[in-house]
């Protein structure tokens, strides 16, 4: 099946994005880095990220709010 939003690809692979807020983000390997966002963790599948995720982001409160 063909997934015209590279987000809902079961089978993708993500990378681990974080903001200068220490918040993260799975971002598609294919598409473009979003400005502001740094790679912490190369591709890997939605459940590694998710397993990566459960481990090291312990809170969803921003550092700072702008």
């Amino acid at each position: 099946m063909q997934f015209s939003n590279p987000f809902d690809e079961p089978q993708g692979q993500f990378y681990i994005l974080r903001n200068a807020h220490q918040q993260f983000s799975l971002w598609p390997h294919q598409c473009i880095l979003p400005a502001g966002w740094d790679v912490v963790h190369p591709p890997q599948s939605v459940e590694d990220c998710h397993a990566w995720l459960s481990r090291h982001w312990t809170t969803l409160s921003p550092t700072s709010f702008a």
